[in-house]
C-alpha cells in the first residue's frame, strides 16, 4: 500500500480525534461501522476489550500490532460515564488514555473506540435523557461505535428507546449495536433470545430507518466471573439460527461474557455468525493478579467492609491504581500481552487489520 494511500485512510480519522493527535500520527482510530461492513463476511471475530485498569491497555496493543489484528476497546455505562462510572473513567478521558497508549505502543493497526451497554432500563424520559446525554459525550470525545441496549424493556419499547437515541450515531454513520434479550450477570438466570425477537427487532430498527452492524443477544452467556461449579453453557445452534434470519440486513452477531469460556469453544463462534465478543473481565482479573500485594489487600478490605464486588475498587482507587511501579505495569502488560494474543489467535482474527486497511482503501 502507498503512503499516500495509507494517508488518505487515516483522514478517515474522527476530526476530534485528529485535533488531539500529533501532526504526523499514525495511530488508526476508524469508523467501526467501515471496520464491521469489510469483516462481516468473513469468518473472523473482533475483540472487544472492556479495559478497566489503564496497565492492560498497551499489552493487548503490543499483541495486535504483531499479529495484524483488528481490535476495539470498550466500556460500559456502568464503568465509564459522565461521573465516572465504577471505573473512574469519563468517555474524554478513556479515549485520551487509548491514544496515549497507543502513541507510546507506536500502535498502528486499525482499531475502533466502542461504547458498550448504554443501557436504559425504563421508558421513563429522564432516563432517555441521561443515555442521549452519555452518547453526545461520546461522540464528543471521539468514540466510533455504539451499543444501545433496551432489552430491559418490552420489545415495542425497546424498538423505540434504540430508535431515538440512535439517530446521532446513524447521522454521523458510525458503528451501531443493539439489544435484544437481556444479558445477565453470572449466576442469573434469564430467557435464551429467541429467533422471532430477533428478528421481530431488528425489522422494527430497518422500518424506522435503523440499520445496525450489531445484534447481542442472550445465548446463555454471562457478565463477569462465573461462580466456582456454575456451568458454562452458551446455546451456539441458537446463536446460528439468529444469525440466519438477520444477516441478510446486515447484521451479526455480538457476543458477550466470554471470561471462562475454553478458548476450543471460542474459536468456533464465528462459524455461528458472531463478529464481535467482549472480553472484560478477564483484564480485570489480569490487572489485579499484578498489582502489589499491599494494594490488593487495601482493595479487597474496601469491597468486604463495603459489600460490594472488587471489580468496584477500580474507581477509589484509581489514583493509586494508576501511580504503580513500573515494575508492575510492566508485568501486567505482559500478561495482557500473552492473553491477547492467545484470544486473537482462537478468534481467528490474524491479520484482519491488513483486510481492513486494503478492504477500506480500496473504496478510497
Amino acid at each position: 500500500m502507498s503512503a499516500t494511500a495509507e494517508d488518505r485512510l487515516l483522514g478517515q480519522r474522527p476530526p476530534q480525534v485528529l485535533a488531539k493527535l500529533p501532526a504526523h500520527s499514525r495511530v488508526c482510530l476508524l469508523n467501526g461501522r467501515d471496520i464491521l461492513t469489510i469483516l462481516k463476511s468473513e469468518p473472523v471475530i473482533v475483540m472487544a476489550c472492556n479495559t478497566r485498569i489503564k496497565h492492560v491497555i498497551p499489552g493487548i496493543m503490543r499483541a495486535a500490532q504483531e499479529l495484524d489484528a483488528v481490535v476495539a476497546f470498550e466500556l460500559a455505562r456502568s464503568e465509564c460515564s459522565l461521573e465516572g462510572g465504577y471505573t473512574g473513567f469519563t468517555p474524554q478521558l478513556y479515549v485520551d488514555t487509548l491514544l496515549a497508549a497507543a502513541e507510546e505502543t507506536n500502535f498502528t493497526k486499525p482499531f475502533f473506540i466502542h461504547a458498550d451497554h448504554i443501557t436504559v432500563k425504563s421508558t421513563a424520559p429522564e432516563a432517555i435523557a441521561s443515555a442521549r446525554q452519555l452518547i453526545e459525550a461520546q461522540l464528543a470525545a471521539g468514540y466510533t461505535s455504539f451499543a444501545i441496549d433496551a432489552s430491559f424493556n418490552e420489545l415495542p419499547d425497546n424498538i423505540q428507546i434504540t430508535t431515538e437515541l440512535a439517530q446521532p450515531i446513524v447521522q454521523q454513520n458510525l458503528g451501531l449495536e443493539v439489544e435484544v434479550g437481556e444479558i445477565k450477570s453470572a449466576g442469573q438466570e434469564a430467557e435464551i433470545t429467541t429467533v422471532a425477537e430477533a428478528v421481530d427487532f431488528i425489522k422494527g430498527l430497518k422500518d424506522n430507518g435503523v440499520y445496525p452492524d450489531l445484534l447481542a443477544i442472550n445465548n446463555g452467556s454471562k457478565h463477569g466471573n462465573y461462580l466456582e461449579g456454575e456451568k458454562i453453557s452458551i446455546d451456539l445452534d441458537r446463536t446460528g439460527e439468529i444469525y440466519g434470519a438477520i444477516k441478510d440486513f446486515g447484521v451479526c452477531i455480538a457476543q458477550h461474557g466470554v471470561t471462562g469460556t475454553p478458548l476450543h469453544l471460542v474459536g468456533r463462534f464465528a462459524d455461528y455468525g458472531i463478529r464481535k465478543a467482549n472480553v472484560g473481565t478477564q483484564w480485570q482479573n489480569i490487572a489485579h493478579a499484578g498489582l502489589p500485594e499491599d494494594l490488593m489487600a487495601d482493595m479487597r478490605a474496601w469491597a468486604s467492609e463495603n459489600k460490594k464486588d472488587i471489580k468496584f475498587t477500580s474507581k477509589p482507587f484509581k489514583a493509586k491504581i494508576d501511580a504503580i511501579p513500573a515494575a508492575y505495569r510492566e508485568k501486567i502488560a505482559a500478561q495482557a500481552y500473552n492473553e491477547a494474543k492467545a484470544f486473537i489467535q482462537a478468534f481467528r482474527a490474524v491479520g484482519t487489520a491488513s483486510k481492513v486497511v486494503h478492504g477500506l482503501v480500496a473504496k478510497l
